[in-house]
C-alpha cells in the first residue's frame, strides 16, 4: 500500500494513474502537448467540459506540477498553460495509449491532434 497526500494506492501503477485519471486530464494534456494554450483555447478544443472543470483540473495539474501557468503583465491580462518537463514526459506515454488506439481501431474520429 502507497499513502501519498493522505490518499491511498494499491501499487505504483495505480499512483501513477492518479495524475491522468478521469476524463479530462489526459484530454487537457494531449491539447498543451505541441504549444502552450490560453484558457479559452482549451476550453474550445476540449468540447464539452465546463469552465468549472477545465478550471478545477488546470489547478490539479499544476498543483501536481504537471503544468505550469504563465501569467504575463498585460492588460488585458494573458495566462498561458504550458507543460513542465514532468509533463512532458507523462505526456509522451499518453501519447503511446493514443497511438495504440489509432493501430487497433483507425477507423474512429481522432480529435486529439
Amino acid at each position: 500500500m502507497i499513502l501519498y497526500k493522505e490518499k491511498k494506492y494499491v501499487c505504483l501503477l495505480d499512483f501513477a494513474m492518479e495524475f491522468i485519471r478521469g476524463k479530462w486530464k489526459a484530454v487537457i494534456l494531449c491539447h498543451l502537448y505541441k504549444e502552450p494554450k490560453r484558457f479559452l483555447e482549451l476550453q474550445r478544443v476540449t468540447k464539452g467540459i465546463s469552465q468549472k472543470v477545465l478550471n478545477e483540473k488546470l489547478k490539479e495539474l499544476e498543483s501536481d506540477e504537471i503544468i505550469t501557468k504563465i501569467v504575463y503583465a498585460e492588460i488585458p491580462p494573458k495566462v498561458e498553460y504550458h507543460l513542465t518537463e514532468k509533463g512532458k514526459e507523462l505526456t509522451k506515454i499518453i501519447k503511446e495509449f493514443e497511438n495504440w488506439a489509432v493501430k487497433y481501431y483507425p477507423y474512429l474520429e481522432n480529435d486529439c491532434k
